[in-house]
């Protein structure tokens, strides 16, 4: 655990104290920026690309350890554009971003203790809370706590004052250090993003929603043995203050994971790829966040027991309206099916698709129909390569590398162009799914996904 003195004191979060340091940091970046253009003038073309790639990534790092110190929401609309601007942002830039996750540090406790006592008030003499915290992110750290009475135990979710106020100009000084840097070209694609992005902060400072949603998921869930959603202790909630029962588990990535029997690791797949079928085919809404920090896995006392999936956070959650839900389901029977005319047939309705001129559509399916290869079957897919499904349809994940299969295709295909900026929604139904593969594939996990669709379609 980090040691007192590696501890913030206090926040930046006067826009002022931002301005300067994220204004400093971009002035700079663009002067270098500037500078290495100017030292290729006179360079071949290959040189000049190397030149640029490297002074890019240097100034790129240099941004982001400038946000890094800051904290709060520009650290969390950093990592959101890393998730997902590789569509529109130079790789330099998301591959400095990413590294982001690892930059936050905590506030001390006097800070936090002083925040509580605002929040709570009185009520802050019922709980003994441990002053370490459990984990911390860019809007908020986690805290373990007793509640004295009857020994609960539970976690409080702890926004950091002033972030929920900084969103909107955290939001514009992104934006105009990005333009100022001119990494990144200013397209309507590029705004409309942007939008969402600032959506997306507001929603996730909202304690408020993020509790209903909690307890929404915990109804759904509650008689299906495989999960665990903990479950909300309103009386110690407020607007900065989330407060919920504390679950045990061992992360996805424990090396305990790997060590349990093939069967156990398929189930826990099953369970964790069915809750993303069924909030695109029965509940309408998706947790968007596919960061493993938000699962947990409960394993069973004895070979016999059921492991379960805790399911940690619902800050993240995304609506979808019936008409995009119709498109998505379409395009996953298309692909249970294998059938390319279907596929295409189920490419219309919604703007993005019909802005594609037909004569291409084809071609796109090919792209679809591979990223939906594990809903297909052996009978009806002869692209399927060799040894990724057995005879009980259940598919490889790890063998697969789809991800990697799906993004080749997708760049040599004619509709390459309509690939770099898909609309929103579909970033955030493919990278629901890029997250449930990447759970398969790191708990190396077998599973039968068109046995979970059948029923619906």
């Amino acid at each position: 655990m980090s040691n007192q003195n590696d501890k913030l004191k206090q926040l930046k979060t006067s826009s002022m104290d931002r301005r300067l340091s994220i204004a400093k940091a971009s002035l700079l970046a663009g002067t270098r920026w500037a500078a290495s253009n100017a030292t290729t003038i006179f360079s071949s073309e290959v040189e000049k690309d190397k030149k640029r790639k490297k002074a890019m990534k240097q100034q790129a790092d240099y941004l982001v350890s400038e946000i890094g110190k800051l904290k709060g929401s520009i650290v969390k609309i950093g990592q959101m554009m890393a998730l997902y601007g590789e569509h529109f942002l130079p790789e330099e830039i998301t591959q400095a971003l990413n590294t982001l996750n690892n930059q936050t540090i905590a506030l001390a406790w006097p800070a936090i203790k002083e925040h509580l006592e605002q929040q709570l008030g009185s009520k802050l003499h019922d709980l003994t809370i441990d002053h370490e915290p459990l984990g911390t992110a860019s809007l908020a750290q986690v805290h373990r706590a007793v509640r004295k009475s009857d020994g609960l135990e539970i976690v409080l979710k702890i926004q950091y004052p002033g972030v929920a106020a900084a969103i909107d100009s955290d939001m514009s000084l992104f934006k105009n250090m990005l333009k100022l840097t001119r990494m990144v070209p200013q397209t309507r694609e590029f705004d409309q993003w942007f939008d969402e992005v600032r959506e997306m902060m507001h929603r996730e400072v909202n304690y408020k929603i993020e509790a209903e949603t909690t307890c929404r998921f915990a109804e759904r869930l509650k008689a299906d043995p495989r999960y665990v959603v903990p479950q909300i202790i309103h009386e110690y909630c407020t607007d900065q203050v989330l407060c919920m029962t504390f679950e045990r588990g061992v992360p996805i990535n424990s090396p305990v994971m790997l060590s349990l029997p093939q069967e156990r690791r398929n189930q826990l797949g099953e369970a964790s790829l069915e809750i993303a079928v069924r909030e695109i085919f029965e509940w309408g809404e998706m947790q968007t966040d596919p960061n493993f920090g938000n699962y947990l896995v409960r394993l069973a006392d004895d070979e016999n027991g059921q492991d379960r999936i805790v399911l940690l956070d619902f800050g993240a959650i995304r609506q979808f309206d019936q008409h995009l839900l119709t498109v998505a389901r379409n395009l996953i029977h298309a692909g249970y099916c294998h059938n390319q005319d279907e596929m295409v047939q189920a490419m219309t309705g919604y703007d993005f698709f019909d802005s594609i001129p037909q004569s291409i559509k084809p071609d796109m399916a090919k792209v679809f129909l591979l990223a939906t290869e594990a809903f297909s079957t052996i009978a009806n897919n002869p692209d399927l390569p060799e040894g990724v499904m057995d005879d009980q349809q259940r598919y490889d994940w790890k063998k697969s590398l789809l991800h990697s299969r799906v993004m080749q295709r997708a760049s040599k295909s004619m509709a390459s162009r309509y690939f770099s900026v898909p609309p929103k929604e579909f970033m955030f139904i493919s990278r629901k799914f890029i997250g449930a593969y990447t759970f398969m594939t790191v708990i190396d996990a077998k599973t039968n996904v068109r046995k979970m669709v059948t029923k619906f379609l």
